[in-house]
């Protein structure tokens, strides 16, 4: 458990394991301990960074608008702090839609990228993830006693930060195709078939970005990292250790 200073921000994050970095980066209103289930598994491969952005669990929250992109800046701040040059980021969540972000702007920080459920565009929700993006009880209710237990703003506050989440869900317009188009690196895309994400997004994506490939999990949901990690944890390993030829080849080659 350690600290550090980015952006001004007092920084909470994790390391465990040795090797090559893989950045975990929690979903919305989560925190580190969203990965308890991938990381004795990853952390036998891989080097686990796991920061927690602003607002969300021990980093607290700061005046302004929240933003994917203003949290991707601040990935790439925390990085560059703690002298991480390159890394496989593996995003869950909001958490992926930053991952994406980071991929876009700072494609030399990305060897391999892990995108779990999570539409990178509006109209890639599922109709029932978007009616539930409008009910403010039920999207913070599951958090606030996490929310109480870990935030250094005390939990009077987090009726403000779930306002400020709610207008991010609610507004972001996500990375247009032709952003997407330029990630460079290697990406797995991986969901529940009853995610909030459309399966039919997630398989356009695969003509949109240059090199990705699509895990869809049966008999799972939005909680997939927790309902199936053994599986989970297999394909992420399966994918950052594997290689990645060109989708078509040349049959003279």
């Amino acid at each position: 458990m350690s600290y550090a200073t980015v952006n001004g921000l007092r920084t909470y994050y994790e390391t465990h394991g040795t090797g090559d970095p893989l950045v975990l980066l929690h979903g919305g209103l989560g925190n580190a301990e969203h990965f308890a289930a991938q990381i004795p598994t990853l952390a036998q491969h891989y080097q686990l960074v796991i920061p927690e952005r602003r607002g969300h669990g021990r980093t607290p929250d700061v005046d302004g608008r929240l933003t994917y992109r203003l949290m991707a800046a601040d990935t790439t701040a925390f990085l560059d702090t703690l002298g991480i040059t390159a890394a496989h980021l593996a995003g869950w969540s909001d958490g992926a839609l930053v991952a994406a972000h980071v991929a876009v702007d700072r494609p030399e920080l990305v060897d391999k990228l892990v995108l779990i459920g999570q539409y990178l565009q509006p109209a890639g929700a599922r109709p029932e993830a978007w009616a539930l993006l409008q009910d403010d009880h039920a999207m913070g209710a599951w958090a606030r006693d996490e929310y109480a237990k870990l935030s250094p703003d005390g939990a009077d506050h987090f009726d403000t930060f779930l306002a400020k989440c709610l207008r991010m869900w609610r507004e972001d317009t996500g990375i247009p195709d032709e952003q997407l188009a330029t990630i460079t690196a290697p990406t797995l895309l991986m969901q529940g078939d009853d995610d909030m994400v459309r399966i039919e997004h997630s398989a356009t994506l695969l003509t949109t970005l240059p090199e990705a490939q699509l895990a869809v999990v049966p008999g799972t949901s939005h909680g997939l990292p927790m309902e199936k990690p053994a599986l989970v944890n297999q394909l992420i390993l399966d994918f950052l250790g594997g290689e990645h030829p060109p989708k078509i080849m040349s049959l003279n080659g």
